[in-house]
């Protein structure tokens, strides 16, 4: 199975997290503040998480979309097929970050998702 990751990191290490990426082989690497996206497999996670010395953490993109408003955050959310990632009497924790966002607040970014997600 094909994944779009995701890879953040601290400002300014944007360039050497890509070229960390490159040498291990990703395919599609784009580089934004803070982060760089890359396709991979199965495989390519577990390398990702093991050998990016300069990536904070590592995701898998579920889905991507905009969201301007906090109902579009939760309208967006909740159209995700979650219970092919979550089983359903499985407890899941919300984190969140914001970076350069009209919607502010984390903890309702947060609240507002994992009502969604119910």
């Amino acid at each position: 199975m094909k994944y779009r990751i995701l890879a953040t990191c601290s400002f300014g290490l944007e360039a050497i997290v890509k070229k960390e990426a490159i040498s291990l082989g990703f395919e599609n690497i784009e580089v934004f503040d803070a982060r760089i996206y890359f396709d991979g497999d199965d495989a390519d996670l577990a390398k990702a998480n093991l050998w990016l010395r300069c990536a904070d953490r590592v995701y898998i993109v579920v889905d991507e979309f905009v969201a301007l408003t906090f109902e579009e955050l939760f309208q967006g959310v909740k159209k995700i097929d979650w219970k092919d990632y979550i089983g359903r009497n499985t407890a899941f924790p919300v984190t969140g970050d914001s970076v350069i966002s009209q919607l502010g607040s984390v903890r309702d970014v947060q609240k507002i998702s994992k009502k969604a997600i119910v």
